[in-house]
């Protein structure tokens, strides 16, 4: 039986670490051919040469989120190389928590620029190709903070608020093309995330959290792939997923 993943062309953001990496090598183990995109290319590298040595195709670009040029050549890439993209899985994002009071606009507006220019600037790139094709599906990373605030979040949260009412406007929007919208959105994982906070108290205090109920990156993975093996005519447009032990 076709697992629905199998030979799919599926490019993913951030792919050089965390639930991005856990994705990549999820989906080629599944068959998929992963087109990866992050700025770190020594980590993307070994990822791509992970996927090979276990029999899978894969490629590597370096891709800054917050360049549309990137985006776009990241997803010219994978058109080049496999004619084709199925799945664009938007998932660059940082979380420098901060209380709004501390006043980390740098911060701030680098969360911006990653968090919800990065996912417009994945559709901007994959789109025309999935409208052409009459076919894709977009994945994009939200956050259990896309659905509530908790101190220090305000900010985070703010642009995963944002991330959502982006992929439902682009879900009611798509229809005519056959094209799908998911947005996952993960309570604690595992991940590096935690080692952007520059507040010393909020780091501590999420890092213990996270360290006693977190879950591994493969969860993201899995759900991916769960999205991705639906079959067509079932467009499944959010996932929340949390440890059995998370309360908010």
């Amino acid at each position: 039986m076709s697992n629905n993943i199998d030979g799919k062309v599926i490019v993913i953001t951030g792919a050089s670490s965390g639930m991005g990496e856990a994705a990549a090598l999820h989906l080629a183990q599944a068959g998929a051919k992963v087109v990866l995109g992050a700025r770190r290319t020594d980590r993307l590298d070994a990822v791509v040469a992970q996927i090979e040595a276990a029999g899978g195709e894969a490629l590597a670009k370096a891709t800054d989120v917050t360049k549309l040029e990137d985006v776009q050549a990241l997803v010219d890439a994978a058109v080049t190389r496999f004619g084709r993209i199925d799945v664009m899985i938007n998932n660059a994002g940082i979380m420098p928590l901060s209380p709004i009071e501390s006043l980390k606009t740098d911060e701030w507006d680098r969360m911006i620029d990653v968090n919800i220019r990065g996912v417009l600037h994945g559709i901007a790139a994959a789109l025309p190709q999935m409208k052409a094709q009459k076919s894709g599906q977009f994945i994009t990373t939200c956050s259990v903070a896309g659905h509530l605030v908790f101190p220090a979040s305000a900010v985070y949260s703010g642009t995963k608020y944002a991330v959502r009412a982006i992929c439902e406007g682009l879900r009611q929007e798509v229809k005519p093309y056959n094209i799908r919208s998911t947005i996952l959105c993960p309570g604690a994982v595992r991940t590096e995330l935690l080692e952007q906070i520059s507040d010393a108290a909020v780091k501590a205090a999420n890092s213990d959290y996270v360290g006693q109920v977190g879950i591994p990156a493969d969860s993201f993975a899995r759900m991916a792939a769960f999205v991705i093996s639906q079959p067509e005519d079932v467009d499944v447009n959010e996932i929340i997923f949390r440890p059995t032990a998370q309360q908010m």
